[in-house]
């Protein structure tokens, strides 16, 4: 390379599932690899969702932009959709549709914050907020959520770290990595404190639809002010198994959303309107095929809980909920060291603790939505193997 490329973007690690894909892409092994690396389904769209994909192929205006913030009928039934999943009133024009749920943080955190500002960021963390926190110059201010074995966030803990540059307070429920669930009543304290300070609280929920507990994650959308100061992120991607077409969501107040627009119009114009397409048929057509692809993920979580009774297993499971689990490994050497060798000696495929923020050596990261149920006495074969 000739030029000089942007000092932020080289300081900032390789993305980290493609690192870890590569420890074993020259490395022989005589059995199936059990990748659990990367949160996907493990499973396609349903195949009316792919007949009406093809469809929408076929007609001419699939081709063309839609509106910046998404076309009206998704923005409408997301609306709704949302209204009914947390007993509130949602509008369509508090919804913006965006190329992803990485997309919906990436240009919430563009329309929040410049740099030099800062925001409260929990660890572990998804690593894709911090790596965008850091391309735009915004500060984590980190926020350490293991405490005495659990992996939920104290708003109280983040209090201190907030002063006149603080734009910010980032939520992910459930959580990615660990997989678990924030109770209502801990978002609600954060919303408390982030309105106290009057700043915002954001919380990214894309796997909302994978909790156990069907009753509302919270009850900020309750609020006859909630767009003054909560916004919320949204994916299609795992609950409609359309991880490549890229469709997620922000709802947010509409004043924000204006400014939201802008970006969006800079970056993707707008989310494609084939997959605003797909994600509308999966929202109005899908309902009984979502419900039986939850099932199916409850008995997987449901399975490895189950296997981490093993007796002989020193690996230890933090949390497990929607798509992930959090374990703590019984080893001194550092998180990659070990997730290294159990792919390239066990072949089992996990990310280690340090991908997801500081002061996590200790910890492994399983994305088990991969793999099936019966697979998981396997895992927990090749952790055993690994202890010898």
């Amino acid at each position: 390379m000739n030029f000089n490329a942007n000092k932020i973007i080289k300081g900032i690690e390789a993305p980290p599932i493609a690192e870890a894909m590569s420890w074993i892409s020259s490395v022989p092994s005589n059995r199936p690899l059990i990748n659990l690396c990367q949160a996907v389904p493990s499973y396609p769209p349903a195949e009316s969702l792919t007949d009406e994909i093809g469809r929408l192929a076929k007609r001419p205006e699939t081709s063309l932009y839609s509106d910046i913030l998404g076309i009206a009928p998704l923005r409408q039934e997301l609306a709704q959709s949302l209204s009914a999943d947390y007993q509130a009133s949602i509008a369509a024009e508090n919804i913006a549709i965006t190329a992803g749920c990485n997309q919906a943080f990436a240009t919430t955190m563009m329309a929040l914050a410049e740099s030099g500002d800062n925001v409260i960021l929990p660890v572990p963390y998804y690593f894709n907020h911090h790596m965008w926190l850091e391309m735009l110059g915004i500060q984590p201010r980190y926020l350490q959520a293991i405490n005495s074995g659990s992996t939920t966030p104290v708003a109280a803990d983040a209090a201190p770290l907030i002063d006149e540059r603080t734009r910010a307070i980032i939520l992910c429920s459930p959580n990615n990595p660990t997989g678990g669930i924030y109770p209502a009543k801990t978002i609600e304290e954060f919303h408390a404190l982030a309105k106290a300070r009057g700043i915002a609280l954001v919380v990214d929920e894309t796997y909302k639809d994978f909790r156990a507990d069907p009753a509302p994650p919270h009850g900020l959308f309750k609020l006859k002010d909630w767009g003054d100061n909560f916004i919320h992120l949204y994916s299609f991607s795992k609950v409609y198994a359309l991880t490549g077409y890229r469709v997620g969501s922000v709802t947010a107040g509409p004043a924000f959303l204006a400014e939201l627009e802008k970006i969006l119009d800079c970056i993707t114009i707008c989310a494609p309107t084939i997959s605003q397409g797909a994600a509308l048929y999966g929202l109005r057509s899908l309902e009984d095929w979502k419900n039986q692809k939850l099932a199916t993920a409850k008995e997987k979580a449901a399975a490895l809980r189950q296997v981490f009774t093993h007796p002989g297993l020193s690996y230890k499971l933090l949390s497990v909920g929607a798509f992930f689990a959090y374990i703590q490994h019984p080893f001194s050497d550092d998180a990659k060291t070990v997730a290294k060798r159990l792919a390239q000696k066990h072949d089992l495929l996990a990310l280690p603790g340090s991908m997801f923020g500081p002061g996590q050596e200790q910890y492994l990261r399983l994305a088990f939505a991969n793999v099936e149920a019966g697979v998981m006495p396997d895992v927990v074969a090749r952790l055993i193997e690994s202890q010898s």
